[in-house]
């Protein structure tokens, strides 16, 4: 791939998300220091791979948590009461939505739709599925990944 033009208009944005994804796979993130080296390896400035990274939101730029909460947002859950199940993860994991918790365990996502209206409110930690969530359960739940060894100090 050649490099871009003064202005990035002949970037390869796709070989750059190729780039991107593997790295991600690698790492389950994207490192600053792996941008830099995909930058310099593929003769593109920097902010333009940082623009491509940003741009995607399958791509993260923070290490994320051990676990995964993913909370749905679609209409069906927002109706059966996403909205005090997302509240009372907020507040039982000392956390806010796009965030990884202090002792890196867990990072909260909000998500437009699961596909399982039929059984919303829903939530996932790490593709896990709870259906049919009350708020009195969240606890319960978060407790069961509580238990594994804190991340970090």
């Amino acid at each position: 791939m050649e490099g871009c033009s003064q202005n990035g208009s002949s970037c390869n944005k796709a070989n750059v998300v190729v780039e991107l994804q593997k790295i991600q796979e690698k790492h389950g993130y994207l490192p600053r220091a792996e941008l830099v080296k995909v930058s310099r390896r593929l003769k593109i400035p920097a902010v333009h791979i940082y623009g491509v990274a940003t741009f995607y939101s399958q791509f993260k730029l923070e290490q994320p948590a051990k676990y995964i909460i993913s909370v749905c947002e679609g209409t069906a859950c927002h109706v059966r009461g996403s909205v005090e199940l997302l509240n009372e993860i907020k507040k039982q994991a000392d956390i806010v939505p796009s965030e990884t918790s202090e002792d890196g365990l867990f990072t909260l996502e909000i998500v437009r739709c699961l596909g399982l209206c039929a059984s919303a409110p829903v939530m996932t930690v790490n593709g896990k599925i709870y259906s049919k969530v009350k708020k009195e359960e969240v606890k319960d739940i978060l407790a069961e990944y509580k238990k594994s060894k804190k991340v970090k100090a």
